[in-house]
């Protein structure tokens, strides 16, 4: 599935990541969360992410050439999971993020499903304020592990 997006005069496409886009997958991944590390006293799940059985077992779009942009979702029998998203940090601010967001509804929909789920660390609040303007709405507060996560549902229509 792909969707082709007109953003800031380029036409982007959001594919199936290759395997040879692993390498990508894991930089951009890696370049998005790291400054997390701090912030959070833990590694970001993310960045300890199994990349390539997640590509291998089609779990992860990329955008941009080169790759500057990835997610990584799950589709359940009731929603898709957002597993992940990540943009690279050169590039952020100029829409991929709100493509990839697209692309997800886009992708629960050609499944036939209503809801997407997601959760982000609490002490990332970069997250919470941009997930609400996206339809997104807190369902609970929990703490798995080292991680205090707010985890979201966006109800498709």
């Amino acid at each position: 599935m792909t969707d082709a997006t007109e953003d800031a005069g380029t036409t982007e496409e959001v594919r199936r990541a290759l395997a040879t886009d692993v390498p990508a997958v894991r930089a951009v991944t890696d370049a998005a969360y790291h400054h997390y590390i701090a912030r959070i006293g833990v590694v970001p799940k993310p960045m300890e992410a199994d990349h390539a059985g997640d590509v291998a077992a089609g779990r992860v779009f990329v955008t941009g050439q080169p790759v500057n942009g990835i997610v990584v979702v799950a589709a359940f029998e009731d929603h898709l999971f957002l597993d992940s998203i990540a943009v690279h940090p050169d590039v952020q601010g100029r829409g991929v993020g709100r493509r990839l967001l697209a692309f997800v509804d886009a992708r629960a929909r050609a499944l036939g499903l209503t809801e997407v789920r997601l959760y982000t660390n609490a002490l990332m609040w970069e997250n919470r304020t941009i997930y609400p303007r996206y339809g997104y709405e807190v369902v609970e507060r929990r703490v798995d592990g080292p991680y205090d996560r707010f985890h979201y549902r966006k109800r498709l229509a």
